[in-house]
């Protein structure tokens, strides 16, 4: 009966390992059945000469790089030392001329008439090794480090991966007796390579409890090639094991300690009864307006029992920034990042007036070549009651005056109506009276302004038992603003949903049914 072998063609394998490399030992056992067989035990990178090499590397006149120069002295040191070992197992490092060979002419699929794309090639070229990558000196900066209108021919030279990979080639020498050292002859039996991040691919994967690869050969007289790769690391000691983990331990308990200290020991928590509100924001972009060259003043307004930190800037302008076309619209992104913290605090509770939340006010304006600037609109934004992400555009409008002239000036001089007062916008902060007025006050629709906002809250009524939370309710919801608008609110919604049922269910009932007891109805009424 036949003995079941696995094609050398199988699989590979993906092992990862924080030893280092260089502990790695493999054992590879070739045989030709029935009586030839050999075995060798290799080392990460260890050079082991096939017959080929031998011939070449011993005359010294065919030595032209170093490399060349260092294994001429290897072999003159084999021979001395009673010739190699190995007669049909050679190794090829990842310094070998075979490795870049290798990699230049791998295939990416099976086909026989493959035709590598442009990627491919390019992919072939690139020599992915550590000790090839020079360091990059401090004072050595590049001239430009941005490139604003790359071309197709930047784009496809530089869109490459680049990852330090380490290669190592086992091979066997097949050929029959008498003519070793042909490159004919030569087969790839396992592929290792490793990266810097402790990754090792083995292709074909170790053999162990599988049976052995095979190789056949297509001569005239048919050979069958079978061969076993085993993992023949030193495998570490109990001792040094436990050493070992008793050292990541401490290591990992340290690196605790280091980020305890950099966060502190202390949870900073507010004032009962406080909100503290925290907002990562960021200006998005500006869309729809006029003129080009567009940035954004914003500034925030904080109603009554709100306040902020002494540091806390809450007003901020962005970077000018031109529009490019995108759709039907000119598009500016600004990208432009602020941040905001601010505290609310109500001592008395039984006040019946409702807290307003934090307003921020923003104008967008442009600025020509001349220097000269236009309003080009004003909008406001209240930040939001829920904490998370929210993504809101704000349409904007602008101040006009009739007639062509005021137009005319805008064109040609820059320079536009404006408002004294940004928070007319909304509701003055200095208007205490019963009714706000703008009447004769005419405006135009403008663009619109894109806000990212990441809300955060943080209060102790957040932390209170649920025996306890109905009576913060109240709390919460002076915190959480609004609390009698929203019970309106959940009124007419309850309403309008009700509404609407009867009205499906209206729908659903048969014509018939719905005329007869219309009709019924007009009898009942006459007299």
């Amino acid at each position: 009966m036949a003995e079941p072998m696995w094609s050398a063609e199988a699989g590979g394998a993906v092992y990862r390992s924080r030893d280092p490399v260089r502990n790695l030992r493999l054992r590879v056992r070739i045989q030709r059945p029935p009586d030839e067989e050999e075995e060798a035990e290799v080392g990460w990178q260890e050079k082991l000469f096939s017959q080929f090499e031998v011939d070449l590397y011993q005359n010294e006149s065919a030595c032209q790089t170093h490399l060349d120069r260092q294994y001429h002295e290897e072999i003159l040191k084999l021979e001395k030392a009673g010739g190699r070992k190995n007669y049909r197992i050679f190794t090829y490092t990842d310094h070998d001329r075979f490795t870049n060979l290798e990699e230049h002419c791998q295939k990416v699929t099976d086909s026989d008439h493959e035709v590598p794309s442009y990627l491919a090639e390019r992919m072939a070229n690139v020599r992915r090794r550590r000790q090839d990558r020079k360091p990059i000196e401090a004072n050595s900066l590049k001239s430009k480090i941005i490139t604003w209108e790359p071309s197709e021919e930047f784009i496809k030279n530089n869109h490459v991966i680049n990852t330090p990979v380490q290669t190592m080639y086992i091979m066997g020498d097949l050929g029959p007796y008498g003519k070793l050292g042909q490159r004919e002859y030569e087969h790839v039996l396992c592929t290792i390579k490793v990266d810097g991040n402790g990754v090792i691919t083995v292709k074909p994967d170790f053999t162990g409890t599988k049976r052995a690869y095979w190789i056949e050969l297509d001569r005239q007289k048919r050979e069958l090639w079978k061969y076993t790769i085993e993992n023949a690391s030193v495998q570490v000691q109990q001792e040094e094991e436990e050493r070992e983990q008793r050292v990541f331990r401490d290591l990992y308990s340290r690196h605790k300690e280091y980020l305890s200290g950099l966060v502190g020991s202390e949870f900073e928590m507010t004032l009962p009864g406080t909100l503290r509100l925290f907002v990562n924001g960021e200006v998005v972009s500006a869309q729809g307006y006029e003129y080009d060259n567009l940035y954004v003043h914003f500034f925030l307004e904080l109603p009554d029992h709100w306040s902020s930190p002494a540091f806390q800037q809450l007003s901020g302008v962005t970077q000018t920034c031109t529009t490019k076309t995108v759709g039907w619209d000119n598009v500016a992104y600004f990208c432009y990042p602020f941040t905001l913290e601010m505290f609310f605090s109500q001592e008395n509770e039984s006040e019946d007036c409702l807290p307003q939340w934090p307003v921020l006010y923003f104008e967008v304006l442009s600025l020509d070549f001349w220097q000269r600037y236009r309003v080009e609109g004003y909008g406001s934004l209240v930040l939001p009651a829920s904490p998370g992400l929210h993504i809101l555009t704000i349409p904007t409008w602008r101040p006009v005056e009739l007639g062509t002239v005021a137009e005319l000036r805008r064109f040609f001089i820059g320079g536009s109506p404006e408002l004294e007062d940004m928070t007319y916008v909304r509701i003055p902060a200095t208007f205490k009276g019963e009714r706000l007025s703008r009447f004769g006050f005419r405006t135009e629709t403008t663009g619109n302004v894109t806000f990212r906002l990441y809300c955060l809250q943080q209060s102790k009524a957040f932390l209170e038992t649920s025996a306890s939370r109905h009576r913060m309710q109240s709390v919460l919801d002076r915190l959480g603003g609004f609390s009698q608008q929203s019970s309106v609110y959940n009124v007419l919604e309850a309403f309008q949903r009700a509404r609407r049922r009867m009205q499906e269910a209206r729908e659903s009932l048969p014509q018939d049914l719905i005329s007869t007891s219309v009709s019924t109805v007009h009898q009942t009424q006459e007299p």
